[in-house]
Formats: structure tokens, C-alpha cells, sequence
């Protein structure tokens, strides 16, 4: 039986349909269902429900064989992980945001950026030559500029409704992202007939 990390929301409800689609799964989790593990009828694959950002941890740890979580989570959080397969799911980018008259090379000191990416947004910054202080926040990005709180944010924009809702624009993308399939190292090699086959099923 292989174990697969999924993140809770729409994404899993994606994957779970996408895995039904390709045979893996013959009926689905209940909806609105409260269990955080699903065992498909002919026990091929267990499915675990956590935290997006918790997939990789699960993965990384051998408490999942594979998972599937978006590529921005994989590059923040620098695991070391095998990622076979690029799923098209999720799209969005992580961008650098602002009011329309911000100025990114202006200010002469630090410039405060809100987020909940620090390593990627600290290494965009440091890639233009700019010092940047980070304030890193778990929801509601988009506030911290309109109440003071820093100068703009990096933050997951997908049709960038909310910036425009809020006085926002975007002004770069740092980072595209969509989910990807990754696999635990230790399981890629004990486990690889049974990776293989889902790899190939979701590769077609």
C-alpha cells in the first residue's frame, strides 16, 4: 500500500479526483468528512489529510511515501525530497506587491516586506542588491502595507482580486507555482514499482 500526503481543501479534492480518473481510487472521501486518513477499496493507497505546509515534513519523514503540495512550499522550505512529476494543478504565482506609487529602489534603508515566505522573498531581495527586514505573517498579507505594518508584501497571487480589492498592484513575479508529486527517497527506491506506476498514471 502506498501512503499520500494530501493537502486539506481544494487541492486534495483535485487530486482525489484526478486519482479517480487514472484508477487509483474507485469512490472518494464523504464530503465534508472529518476523518484525516482514507484507505481506497482495494487497499492500493492510503490517503492522509494535513496542512499544505505540513505535506513535505510527512514526506520528508517517511510517515508518507509521496505527497503532493505546491512547488512554492517545496522551494521555501528547501526539503529534500524527489519531485518526478509536475501535476497542473493549483497555478498561481508568488509575486511582490505594493500601493502603485511603491518604488523598490528608492528607499535608502531596509525595506520592510510582509510574508509567509521569508527564505524565497529574502533571496529575491538579496538578488537585486536590496536589505530587506522581514515581518512574517500566517494570513491576511495583503493588510500589512494599508495599516503600516511594511513597505509591501510577497505573497501567492492567483487572479489578484484581493490586491486589487485592497489598493494593491502587482509589480513582479518571484515564483510560478502549481502542485507537483513528490516522493520520499528511501520509499522512490523500496517502494518503486508501486511509484512507478502512479508517476506514469499521472504523467498521462
Amino acid at each position: 500500500m502506498l501512503t499520500l500526503a494530501l493537502p486539506k481543501g481544494r487541492l486534495a479534492e483535485e487530486t482525489a479526483l484526478l486519482l479517480q480518473s487514472k484508477g487509483w481510487l474507485k469512490s472518494l472521501p464523504s464530503e465534508g468528512s472529518k476523518e484525516l486518513t482514507f484507505v481506497s477499496e482495494d487497499k492500493r493507497l492510503r490517503l492522509l489529510f494535513v496542512r499544505s505546509q505540513d505535506v513535505c515534513t510527512y514526506v520528508e519523514e517517511a510517515a508518507a511515501d509521496a505527497g503532493i503540495v505546491g512547488w512554492d512550499i517545496i522551494r521555501e522550505g528547501g526539503f529534500d525530497l524527489i519531485a518526478p512529476v509536475d501535476l497542473k494543478l493549483g497555478a498561481c504565482r508568488l509575486s511582490l506587491a505594493s500601493f502603485p506609487d511603491f518604488d523598490l529602489f528608492a528607499k535608502r534603508s531596509k525595506v520592510r516586506v510582509a510574508t509567509k515566505y521569508p527564505n524565497l522573498t529574502r533571496e529575491y531581495f538579496f538578488s537585486k542588491g536590496i536589505s530587506c527586514e522581514i515581518i512574517k505573517l500566517y494570513g491576511s498579507i495583503e493588510l500589512a502595507p494599508i495599516v503600516g505594518l511594511s513597505d509591501c508584501i510577497v505573497d501567492l497571487v492567483s487572479t489578484g482580486g484581493t490586491l486589487k480589492a485592497n489598493g494593491l498592484k502587482e509589480f513582479e513575479s518571484i515564483l510560478y507555482s502549481t502542485a507537483r508529486l513528490v516522493c520520499n527517497r528511501s520509499a522512490f527506491y523500496h517502494k518503486h514499482t508501486e511509484l512507478r506506476s502512479l508517476i506514469e498514471s499521472l504523467e498521462n
